[in-house]
């Protein structure tokens, strides 16, 4: 079963709420001002049920007690990317320190476990689980599938900015995760290689397109790319319609309230068609640690994704390759639209499910365990291992964070308008291989093709989707 997801542009606005904007619109300050203060696998089935060891964790600094329920607790989680498999087993083994409460936890690779999420949460899933906010989270309250954790909430939503607070609101009002990161989608470059060749950031398209030029006549792959998972290519989607046509009219599309067939669509395709000759050629073999890699070794010139993927430069081990890794924002395309700035920035949650079948028996012991995720320290042992992404606490320690982590902090609180993630901000059945995903990839395919016919496509594909 595909799960439909409930789309209203009006909440989608609130998930962010707090940051200042006319009518509700997203800004960022607040959350940044969360941010910012600076204290003293195997194949999964449909329901994963198998328990993969992670491994083994460094011993780093523990976060304090969040609770003294005792007991074993299974967890499920899609942190399979470069770093995150150390930075949850170090969370888990501090949790275990400070609380006494085992944990037994099946990582499940993170594209399968978003695409199996629905029969997952509807089977036996473990009892606390990584998930995203927002529309993704208000879907599953909504059926029942994950448990409201208002008397945790209580506790821990101090330590919160109202942007991350609203993002984990169901529509009931109920509360039904903790926000534990968020990360913006950039264009990453390593700065030895634009010293060495001489290229300077592109502010305009323009500028863009004349650097790719000259990137590809000195031999490199301007844009690095891989989409064999699907979803990276709906960053760039996201990124041009949210440049070319505005946040209200990408939010519109994203509930069904806009056309598919729109012009402004059409502009979409075109644009992007304008510079899919610099991409990786063989983008469709390859996942997006694959294209980050060849960032990493100076094959290609830039990537548009996101902070996540310097946890391929960390894991190198040597400092001087993260500390080479920068990036732009995605430069203006002489729209009206431009003054927005805006862009991606996710934000992930940890979560109850309901129909674990452990959950009378665990219960106790997976509301510690998003307490104890509530915490700064807690967040920041996890990012340390993958410096990624950027922890939501207010207490997080913003002394240690990279300079990347700081500067994504600032690109974020300058954009006026911010959105998740195409397949976060639509309903999942659209998203899904079957859906967009599969209509992107027809799209690079044949970038010069009938987009008509393509348009036409995908938003029939739309209107036969069951009703919400």
């Amino acid at each position: 079963m595909v799960e439909p997801i409930r789309v209203d542009p009006v909440s989608r606005r609130t998930v962010l709420k707090g940051i200042a904007g006319a009518a509700g619109l997203v800004s960022i300050p607040a959350i940044i001002t969360a941010c910012s203060t600076t204290p003293a696998s195997t194949a999964p089935s449909a329901a994963p049920t198998s328990a993969a060891s992670v491994p083994a964790a460094t011993p780093g600094a523990s976060a304090p007690p969040a609770s003294t329920a005792v007991g074993t607790l299974s967890i499920g989680s899609y942190h399979t990317d470069p770093g995150e498999p150390q930075g949850q087993a170090a969370v888990n083994e501090a949790f275990t320190a400070a609380t006494g409460i085992l944990t037994k936890t099946n990582i499940v690779d993170h594209g399968t476990f978003q695409n199996q999420i629905s029969n997952y949460l509807g089977g036996t899933p473990e009892t606390a689980y990584t998930w995203f906010s927002g529309f993704r989270m208000k879907f599953f309250a909504e059926k029942g599938l994950s448990a409201p954790i208002d008397d945790v909430w209580a506790k821990v939503k101090g330590n919160f900015s109202e942007g991350f607070a609203q993002s984990v609101v169901g529509n009931d009002g109920k509360v039904y995760g903790i926000p534990v990161d968020y990360y913006p989608w950039a264009v990453f470059y390593r700065k030895s290689l634009f010293a060495e060749k001489g290229y300077t950031t592109p502010a305009t398209w323009d500028d863009l397109k004349a650097l790719c030029t000259k990137m590809q006549s000195d031999g490199l792959v301007p844009i690095a790319f891989g989409d064999l998972d699907g979803w990276p290519a709906m960053g760039t989607f996201d990124i041009l319609n949210l440049r070319l046509n505005g946040y209200d009219f990408h939010v519109g599309l994203m509930a069904g309230k806009e056309k598919w067939t729109d012009p402004k669509v059409t502009a979409v395709f075109q644009k992007w068609a304008e510079i899919l000759p610099f991409h990786a050629k063989d983008y469709a073999g390859l996942k997006w640690t694959d294209a980050a890699t060849t960032l990493l070794n100076k094959k290609s010139g830039m990537y548009l994704l996101g902070l996540f993927m310097s946890g391929v430069f960390s894991e190198t081990k040597k400092p001087e390759d993260l500390a080479d890794l920068d990036f732009f924002a995605f430069p203006t395309l002489g729209t009206q639209y431009d003054d927005e700035a805006a862009l991606d920035a996710p934000i992930d949650t940890w979560q109850i499910a309901a129909k674990s079948p452990n959950l009378a028996a665990e219960m106790d012991a997976a509301k510690a365990y998003l307490e104890f995720w509530s915490k700064g320290s807690t967040q920041s042992l996890f990012f340390k291992h993958q410096p990624g992404f950027i922890p939501t606490a207010n207490d997080a320690d913003t002394s240690t964070y990279t300079d990347l982590q700081k500067k994504a902090v600032e690109v974020v609180g300058k954009a006026k308008r911010i959105t998740q993630f195409l397949d976060r901000d639509t309903r999942s059945d659209f998203a899904g291989p079957q859906g967009m995903q599969g209509f992107l990839q027809q799209f690079l395919k044949a970038p010069t093709g009938d987009l008509a016919a393509l348009q036409k496509s995908i938003q029939a594909f739309w209107d036969q989707l069951p009703p919400l």
